[in-house]
Parts: structure tokens; sequence; C-alpha cells
């Protein structure tokens, strides 16, 4: 079975949001569905010279993360779901559901550690990233992959994605420990903090999920 994955280059994204905004346009996604976000994590604080009155910045930096569903090797949406709605494709890997079959109890979004699954309130039902299959079909890439600006993304078989990039590394802050076995390799910034040992913070508003 070829697993098909993403690439992400965590220090060429400048959060311009580009492949959050192609997927959604294309999709035609209501305002509080998402398929793909772009994390927002910073560190740091300003503190206050006593000599000078004036606040000088204390170890800020920031970087981002664009974060679709991860297509698991071992995806917990699955395992979860009471109604068999989600299965991995045995030919791709790529993990779908089946909006036939969805009943919205968001079982699935429970068990997600990367919050991929996304409700679409009008329809009742949840949905995700699924690589944009059609157009891989076709033998095209995701919007959000053609779409990135800095090409801070791209798509392939994974182990190839791997031969091109390096293994990468997941486990960095805001991201959770890894127990699935996401099908992603994310290249961290190179300030980038590991997941646990992280100081800073996601400041992304509410309204931007």
């Amino acid at each position: 079975m070829a697993q098909y994955g993403f690439y992400f280059d965590s220090d060429k994204c400048t959060g311009c949001k580009t492949c959050q905004v192609a997927c959604k346009e294309t999709y035609g996604l209501p305002v509080d569905t998402l398929w793909r976000k772009v994390l927002n994590y910073q560190n740091g604080s300003w503190t206050l010279d006593e000599a000078t009155g004036i606040y000088e910045p204390d170890n800020i930096f920031g970087y981002f993360i664009s974060m679709a569903c991860n297509h698991c090797a071992a995806p917990a949406c699955v395992a979860s779901c009471p109604v068999a709605a989600i299965e991995k494709n045995g030919d791709t890997g790529i993990v779908s559901i089946d909006a036939e079959l969805c009943i919205g109890c968001g079982s699935c979004l429970s068990a997600c550690p990367y919050d991929a699954p996304s409700l679409w309130e009008a329809r009742g039902i949840y949905t995700k990233c699924d690589m944009c299959s059609a157009l891989i079909a076709e033998g095209d890439k995701p919007l959000c992959v053609s779409g990135c600006l800095m090409r801070a993304l791209d798509f392939g078989e994974l182990e190839e994605l791997k031969s091109l990039y390096g293994e990468g590394d997941v486990e960095i802050e805001p991201l959770p420990a890894d127990s699935t076995g996401p099908s992603v390799v994310l290249a961290p910034h190179r300030r980038a903090q590991k997941t646990g040992e992280g100081t800073g913070q996601l400041v992304n508003l509410p309204e931007e999920f």
C-alpha cells in the first residue's frame, strides 16, 4: 500500500493562510468549518527596564504550523466512529468520512489528537481534509500545496517525502505527542520547542478556528 502524506517546512511558512483559504473557498466550507488550520505559536514577553523605563523584548520568537488531517497510520478517528463512517483507503492511506453514514456524534473529533474533523453544522455531519482525492486521481497536488506561496508545503508518497526531506519531527509545540503515526514530514522551525517542553502558547484568536 502506498501511503500519501504531507510535507511542511515551518521555517518557510509566513502564516499567510493561503493554504487554508484555498481549501475553504474551493470547497465552499461555512464560516466555522476548516479542513486546514494555520497554528500561530508564540513565546517570550516584554520586560520593563527600570533604568530606562522602556519595555524590552525577552526571548521573543514565534512560528507557524499549517496542519490538516494527517491520515495517520493508526487513525484514532476510525477506531472511535460508532457507525463505521470513517475508513482508511487501502491503496493510498487516505482517511475519509462518508457523509451518508456520519451521524454527527463528534466521536472522531474527541478521539483525534490533532482536532482534524470539523463540524459542518448546517449538514449535521463532521467533515475533514481528504487530500483533495479527486485532484490526486487526476495527477494534481492538493490545493493547499499548489496554493502555498512560499512552497512550505509538499505532497507525495510518504517514503518519497522522507527520502527528499528527511524524517522531520512531528513532536514540536503546540502539537501533541505522536500516538497515531501521522503521515506528515514536518521540518521544524529553527527555534521550535519540543512537545511538552515549550514555554510559549498558541495565540490564534477563537474566531480563526
